[in-house]
């Protein structure tokens, strides 16, 4: 248990029964009344993202959440197998907890992957990996309907916007959070 006083990007609530992770908090002292802390909470399995207000002072039900580094080694059907570097133990984990960072990941990557009682909850990246350009069109000179970016097929299959001048076989930067294109790497 914890007090509203308590509350911090990245704490788990569990709320009737469901696992909330807070993503944004205001502590409120109105000049009349009482104070109070109005937050964005975002549910762990359905994504789901609500405002709530709880009046401070307010004792909430945190959840534990084990968040450990593991290495992506492949993928098993619906699952992908990571395994804890600490324990070696190859652990799947379903594509519904995996998310959007199924786009981004890559056989040996490093990823953060968060836990509670044993059940997986879901895959966090790093904020940016690097890629490489599988397939893209030439660009062509002189079309800018699009605002001087074309698609591009990265080594994962995710497509994403690049520059017209970046080819095939190029090392690009890329958001993890968003998909957008960061720049090129050496």
């Amino acid at each position: 248990m914890a007090t509203t006083n308590d509350l911090k990007n990245g704490l788990v609530l569990n709320l009737d029964g469901q696992l909330w992770t807070v993503t944004a908090f205001q502590h409120v002292k109105p000049g009349k009344g009482g104070a109070f802390v109005r937050t964005t909470l975002k549910n762990v399995m359905t994504g789901k993202t609500v405002d709530k207000t709880f009046n401070a002072g307010t004792k909430v039900d945190t959840a534990t959440v084990d968040r450990r580094d593991m290495t992506f080694l492949y993928r098993d059907g619906d699952d992908f197998v990571f395994m804890d570097g600490d324990t070696f133990d190859q652990i799947p984990i379903p594509e519904k907890a995996v998310g959007d960072a199924a786009r981004y990941l890559l056989e040996n990557a490093v990823a953060q992957v968060s836990s509670h009682e044993g059940e997986p909850l879901f895959v966090e990246l790093p904020a940016s990996v690097e890629l490489v350009i599988s397939h893209t069109d030439p660009g062509v000179q002189g079309d800018r309907s699009t605002g001087g970016t074309k698609p591009a097929t990265l080594e994962t299959g995710a497509e994403i916007q690049v520059p017209l001048f970046l080819e095939s076989g190029t090392k690009v930067k890329v958001d993890t959070r968003d998909g957008r294109y960061l720049g090129r790497t050496s």
